[in-house]
Order: C-alpha cells, then sequence, then structure tokens
C-alpha cells in the first residue's frame, strides 16, 4: 500500500477446492473447506458458517441508548449488550432483521433508521457479517402486540444509558461485548462528527 493509497479492505476470495460440512448444529454449521493462497499453496479451515446478524443502537431524545443484559454460557458471564439478531428468515433484509429484533427483544419500534456499519465478529472462525443500525424516534410497543420472550431472553434486564457513559464504560474496560464496542463507538463518533 502506498501513502495516498485508500484504506480499504480488498474483497476476493480464494477458490475453494474441496468443502464439506462437518456439523450441522443447531444455530449454525461448521464447515471445513480447503483453498490455495499464491504463497502459503493449499490450507485447510474449519469455520463457523454463520447466517450473519444484526444489532441495534437505539437512542431515544435524551441520547440515551438501550442495553439488554443477557446470559452468554460460552463465556459464563451476563454481558451488557445491544438488540441483535440473527438473520435467519430467508430473504430478510437486514434492516428489516433490526426492526424484528428491536420489538422482540426491547419491546420498541423505531421511526428512523441509518446503517452505522457493518463488521466481521471473528474473520478467522467465522462467516458472520454483522450489520449495526442507528435506531431514532423511538416508541414503545403496546402490551397485546409484545413478543413472549424464552430462553436466555426470559427476564432480560434492559437498561437505558447516555451514550458517553457507555463510552466510558468501554474504554475502563468494564464492558466487553464485540458487537456493543463497535456499534457504540460508530453512534458516538457519527453524533461527534454531527
Amino acid at each position: 500500500m502506498t501513502a495516498g493509497e485508500a484504506l480499504v479492505d480488498r474483497r476476493d476470495p480464494a477458490p475453494v477446492q474441496r468443502g464439506e460440512i462437518v456439523h450441522h448444529g443447531i444455530v449454525w454449521d461448521v464447515a471445513k473447506e480447503s483453498f490455495s493462497l499464491p504463497l502459503a499453496g493449499e490450507l485447510t479451515r474449519e469455520f463457523v458458517a454463520h447466517p450473519g446478524a444484526v444489532a441495534v443502537v437505539a437512542l431515544d431524545e435524551d441520547d440515551r441508548v438501550l442495553l439488554i443484559q443477557q446470559y452468554r454460557h460460552p463465556i459464563g458471564t451476563y454481558e451488557w449488550e445491544l438488540p441483535a439478531g440473527l438473520l435467519d428468515v430467508p430473504e430478510e433484509p437486514p434492516v428489516e432483521c433490526a426492526r424484528r429484533e428491536l420489538l422482540e427483544e426491547a419491546d420498541l419500534r423505531a421511526r428512523t433508521w441509518k446503517p452505522l456499519g457493518h463488521h466481521h465478529s471473528s474473520p478467522g472462525g467465522s462467516s458472520e457479517v454483522l450489520h449495526v443500525y442507528l435506531a431514532r424516534g423511538l416508541s414503545e410497543v403496546p402490551a397485546a402486540e409484545r413478543h413472549e420472550r424464552d430462553g436466555e431472553e426470559a427476564g432480560m434486564p434492559t437498561r437505558w444509558v447516555p451514550l458517553e457513559d457507555v463510552v466510558d464504560a468501554i474504554m475502563a474496560g468494564a464492558i466487553h461485548n464485540g458487537t456493543l464496542i463497535v456499534g457504540i463507538l460508530m453512534a458516538a463518533e457519527q453524533r461527534r462528527r454531527g
């Protein structure tokens, strides 16, 4: 890369010589693929074949963000997170999934939606692409229309926190969810830039 060249990821998938699903899971599968790179030759890797996901930075009129706390068994932790979910409905656009997840996890609707960006949560071990949206103009869903939560979502606490306080908690190392960190820092920078 030269000094004046744009800083941008370069998408250039290596051709796959062999591939198979080695484990069919409840939520996602594990794939095994062999491919070649010019300087490395043939390589074989296993990874989570992920459908993708969305996350929502829901900001109210006082610039408070809605956080949810959910138990995550692989790390044995109740993490503060953004409302989020899998792209598990065929052909559903990411923004529609974000609308659905905000309604299901937070009993909220939003008048305006803005894409903040997307990120690869663990590109060495997962194909997941996570789309992050900013939701404004929030309103509560009437009680009769609310989603019944179960599993890890049952009894899930929520909390409205000033955006700057969440940034401070991130910088202090008090909260660790990668998607929350990415989404909050993107929203804070968008706000700083006007």
